[in-house]
């Protein structure tokens, strides 16, 4: 037995799993093209500050990405997952993102790039915006990634209106050498987004982003929406132009949403799956077969754990991903760049450990339970 500290106050008692489910590696996922955002690893021996710039153990970061191809998941790398603007600066990111790239070029792994402004530190105008996007997504190209243009800040803080968005976007997609991905990331993910696309209605904020899909079809692959709002999903994605795809952002519903429906279903770009990627792998598969009840027989079990990782303040969900990736034996440590290690509460930490665990998640039960007691002990928690 475990002892677990509860939210409500008080400790509880838990038996750890002995054995992990025994799901192997495999080949590429066909029915789904699914990407995981990934986490970067920090360097826990760098003489740092929250507010310096993040020191990255890069080969530990590296081998993290090396285990979600292997599961034939795709990459998505420098986005919100692995800290950017929280963290994670932009010579942080760029650095990420070119290492990335080459060791998809090396391994022949798929990989799409977050492309932002997060080089301003500081209020901007429209045409520095405009010029901080074409810096990223020149550095994008030149590593042969596909571009995902992420939602800006600084884009938020300085337009005017939905025509603001639709002359900025409009400027990048027809200066983008290849289709990119859309990237709408709600308020709930980043608060200094919020009144994105022009509007804080969000009926009014769809009709702008589908004006800028319809105005470019040809340079959009395809749009990942981050909005933990299943219906709205499904209504936009009914409504893309032919050949642009859905990616699903939506943490909360992802089962349901891949799945599908006779009308079509989303694709998959999420944060989650950098702990389930097993299992998230192994569901696939199984859709693969048109086995859809089988899909979500794998998948459904994992959305408490995903809600209770994204539950408010949502951005902090990082916390709880790295956690898993060091029980997971993934990394040695639980230590993220910005020390955001502390951005969530032991009891939050412990049930999360509980719930990962009761999914047969761990590769190494006792590796976890062992690791779980020992940040146990330093927190001062009862034995």
């Amino acid at each position: 037995m475990i002892r677990l500290p509860q939210a409500g106050g008080g400790v509880r008692a838990y038996e750890p799993r002995t054995e992990p489910l025994a799901l192997g590696a495999g080949g590429a996922l066909t029915s789904r093209t699914v990407f995981s955002a990934a986490h970067v690893v920090a360097d826990p021996y760098a003489d740092t500050t929250p507010d310096s710039p993040a020191a990255v153990d890069w080969d530990a970061t590296l081998a993290f990405r090396r285990h979600l191809w292997a599961h034939g998941l795709g990459v998505a790398e420098a986005m919100d997952t692995a800290q950017r603007g929280m963290g994670l600066d932009w010579a942080g990111a760029a650095e990420l993102i070119r290492r990335s790239a080459a060791e998809a070029n090396a391994v022949g792994g798929r990989i799409a790039c977050g492309v932002g402004t997060d080089q301003l530190t500081g209020p901007a105008d429209l045409a520095e915006v405009r010029k901080a996007y074409e810096e990223q997504l020149a550095l994008v190209e030149e590593t042969g990634s596909q571009a995902i243009l992420m939602a800006s800040r600084a884009l938020a803080a300085a337009a005017h209106g939905p025509d603001d968005y639709l002359d900025l976007y409009g400027h990048l997609l027809r200066q983008a050498s290849e289709p990119v991905i859309l990237h709408w990331l709600g308020p709930m993910f980043d608060p200094a987004l919020q009144g994105y696309w022009g509007s804080a209605d969000l009926d009014a904020a769809t009709e702008t982003f589908l004006d800028v899909i319809a105005a470019h079809p040809d340079k959009v692959a395809g749009i990942k929406v981050s909005l933990l709002d299943a219906r709205r999903e499904v209504e936009l994605r009914r409504r893309l132009p032919e050949g642009v795809r859905c990616y699903t952002g939506d943490d909360f519903h992802y089962p349901e949403l891949i799945a599908g429906d006779e009308q079509g279903f989303s694709h998959a770009l999420l944060g989650i799956f950098d702990p389930l990627a097993p299992l998230a792998a192994a569901a696939v598969r199984t859709l693969d077969t048109g086995d859809v009840a089988g899909f979500r027989e794998i998948l459904d079990p994992t959305v408490g754990l995903s809600r209770h990782l994204f539950a408010a303040p949502t951005r902090f969900y990082k916390t709880g991903v790295v956690l898993l990736a060091w029980l997971a034996g993934h990394q040695d440590h639980f230590t993220m760049v910005g020390g955001l290690q502390s951005a969530r509460s032991l009891p939050h930490l412990a049930r999360a450990y509980e719930l990962a665990d009761g999914l047969g998640l761990f590769p190494d039960p006792l590796l976890a339970e062992a690791r779980m007691r020992s940040l146990l002990t330093v927190h001062g928690a009862p034995r």
